[in-house]
């Protein structure tokens, strides 16, 4: 296979499917709501998963009371020490990164998106091993709930 084909062929695939690599290591799903109910319906599905919330932060609220304008864009950190904690147990320096952080927001269009960091970027970027199966448990989380946030 080309190097072309290697990299043109999920770059495809990730955005007929709704789902791009916004910045390094940033997964961003499309969403089908608003910033609001999309966070409204993050939060709901972490509930439901026995995920901690930690915070909600209104970016767009906070850049109203300094007088300034700003897109809708919240931020809902979130986690668990159960999932966290063996990742931590492998590498402690991706504690950085830890709680976990859902970012929803409107772009310049009005299309509303969700953004996670990729457990793989995480990997990388703290040179994780030997956590693969914990690494592969983060990612398919995130991507169930982004799902059941953003449809």
């Amino acid at each position: 296979m080309s190097v072309f084909r290697m990299i043109a062929l999920p770059l495809i695939l990730s955005l007929c499917s709704g789902i791009v690599m916004a910045a390094d290591g940033l997964i961003a799903v499309k969403s089908n709501h608003s910033v609001v109910a999309t966070a409204d319906k993050l939060e709901a599905v972490l509930n439901d998963k026995g995920m901690t919330i930690m915070n909600r932060i209104n970016h767009g609220a906070g850049a109203e009371s300094a007088g300034l304008e700003l897109r809708p864009t919240e931020l809902v950190i979130f986690g668990n020490p159960k999932v966290g904690t063996p990742l931590m147990q492998c590498v402690q320096s991706v504690a950085i990164d830890l709680p976990q952080k859902a970012l929803i927001w409107e772009d310049e269009n009005g299309q509303v998106w969700l953004g996670y960091n990729d457990p793989a970027y995480l990997k990388a970027r703290h040179g994780i091993e030997g956590c693969d199966a914990v690494l592969a448990k983060v990612s398919g989380a995130l991507a169930t709930f982004a799902e059941a946030a953003t449809h």
